[in-house]
Formats: C-alpha cells, structure tokens, sequence
C-alpha cells in the first residue's frame, strides 16, 4: 500500500494489504508452493511427543527442537494468530506494527526493515516473519526462524494458522481456529444474498489502488456473489491496479469498502469531495462501508470478521432494492 503497507501484492500490496495502516475469498483448495498444506507440515506422534517438530514454511523446511519459551514475532498477521492459538504466553516481543492483540509484547522492532541484533537481543527459540529477511542471518545462530508469506489463498491462511500450531506445540487449538473460521465462513456464504450481483470497489488507499478478484481479499468478496470493478482495470494483471478517479467514477460501483480510514481518514464524506464521485450511487445511497484497516490487511483469524463486515453490507444493500 502506501505509507505503511506492501505484502499481498508482490508484498506490495502484501503489505500494502498487509500492514494495513498498521501490516490482506471463495475457498480454493490449491495452496501455494510459498504456502505448503497442512499435509506437509509434520510433528512426530510417537510417544505422543510434540517436539521436535517440522514445518514445511516459506523458507523451506524448519524444525523446531523443542516447544519454543521466547517467541519473536515481526509479522502482525503472525502476532494475531499467535495469540489466536494459545501461544501468547510464549511470546516475549513483536513489530511494531503487531497492534492487535492489545497485550502483545510490541516493541520497537521493525518488520519491514528489521535489525538482527534487536532481535537477537530478545533471546529468542523462535522468530516468524513474512518473509526471510533475517533468516539466514539469524540462522548464523542457531535461531530457527519460520517464514509464513502473505497467503494468496483462504487455504494458505489456514496452512500458516496450523503451521504456527505445530510450531509452537498449539496443534489442537490451531485446528480448533482453522475449523471454526471454515465454519463461520460456510454460514456467511450460505447467508449470502443468492440473486444479488452488486458491484462494488475496495479502495486500498488513496492513490486509489484497488483489489481485483484474483487477490486474497478479492476471493473474499466472491464468497458473496458481488462484481469487483477493478477487474477491468487496464493494468489489473498483478492483482492491485492504480485506478483512475475517473475509472471509479464511470464504474459507478454499487457498494464501496474503505480500507484506508485509520491511516487516511476516508470516509464517505471525504469520498464525495472527489472530483465526479459525489453522483456514485454508492455515496448517494449510503453503500460505503468504513473498514478496520489492520483487519482488512492480514490474512489471520480475524479475516471472517473482515468477511462478516462484508457480508452485512451486501445485506442491507439487497434488502434496500
């Protein structure tokens, strides 16, 4: 994205979606290679031993000699989920751009340009990032480091969720996650409105980058039958074109999702001062919808309330024709 934000897209907008202002599907059942399944992670069962545990990561095979006490996280989609699964305990630093949970350890450290020795100097069993910056490095020594990118696929966020389990001797939460966000997003879906092929545009930030369908967030929408504008975008082939304000304006989208409110204070008020965009329907008719940007950006646990946000606006838009 922009100020602080690039990892969906090429990490681009990976990040852009990714650290949300802060660090972003119709299932699909064909993980990326940078994404292993959930097969492919492997823990031994003898003995019932939990340790020492292979994951199969973004950085190749990773294996983890014994349940980790001093976990650092420079991922904010990791942090959330570390927490989501029990993990949190184990925890004793994250990014600074890990806002959520309020209780995580956030510290000073950086992500995006991160500094080996102030993660070093956490004393760290293991350390998750979005991508492998640090690991060689850090492998110098003899600290494991779990790279889990930004997933292109709702089955890759699963993947990553379980492989966080195994890694930190959280399996049966993790599964226990994972099956409750198939379960929610199966009830949003089947809540959907069936008829409805509204249009809409999910504005990235203010330049205005967008989302096509091809994209994580992208399939997220699909869930709900809506029609991505941004599809027909001229440059849309990477999955995040810079759009017009005159593009927007002629698609005319029937719904409009903001995920530049924290960082960029859009609203639909601020939407109407744009050249030709006080007319859209969207606007007129009060279809713009306000998102967390963080929420909005992460492929985590929390991407079925960025669904369920999704899923009442579509409802309230059908129940209004």
């Amino acid at each position: 994205m922009r100020p602080v934000r690039t990892a969906f897209a090429g990490a681009l907008l990976g990040t852009v979606v990714l650290a949300g202002c802060g660090q972003t599907p119709a299932p699909s059942s064909a993980p990326s290679a940078t994404a292993p399944s959930a097969a492919q992670t492997t823990a031994p069962a003898a003995q019932g031993a939990a340790f020492p545990a292979t994951v199969q990561a973004g950085n190749g095979a990773v294996t983890i000699a014994k349940k980790p006490e001093r976990i650092v996280s420079i991922s904010p989609t990791a942090t959330e989920t570390l927490f989501a699964i029990g993990a949190g305990p184990q925890v004793v630093a994250v990014d600074d751009m890990s806002t959520y949970p309020a209780e995580a350890p956030r510290t000073d450290l950086s992500g995006f340009k991160p500094n080996v020795e102030a993660i070093i100097a956490h004393k760290p069993d293991l350390v998750v990032a979005s991508d492998d910056k640090v690991a060689a490095q850090l492998a110098k020594v003899n600290v494991p480091v779990l790279v889990e990118p930004a997933a292109t696929k709702i089955d890759e966020a699963y993947d990553e969720i379980v492989d966080l389990g195994v890694a930190t001797g959280n399996k049966a939460k993790a599964d226990e996650v994972v099956s409750g966000m198939k379960a929610t997003f199966d009830r949003l879906a089947a809540e959907a409105p069936k008829a409805s092929k509204l249009t809409y545009y999910h504005e990235l930030d203010t330049t205005p980058y967008a989302a096509t369908s091809t994209t994580f967030i992208g399939q997220i929408y699909g869930m709900f039958g809506l029609v991505n504008v941004a599809d027909k975008a001229p440059d849309a082939a990477g999955g995040y074109p810079k759009l017009s304000a005159e593009f927007v304006a002629q698609a005319d989208p029937d719904l409009i999702f903001l995920a530049d409110v924290k960082c960029c204070q859009q609203s639909k008020e601020t939407l109407a001062k744009r050249p030709g965009w006080q007319d859209l329907k969207a606007v007129k008719n009060d279809r713009v919808t306000q998102l967390d940007d963080d929420i909005a950006s992460r492929w985590g646990p929390r991407i079925v309330d960025l669904a369920t946000t999704i899923g009442d606006a579509v409802r309230k838009a059908d129940t209004s024709q």
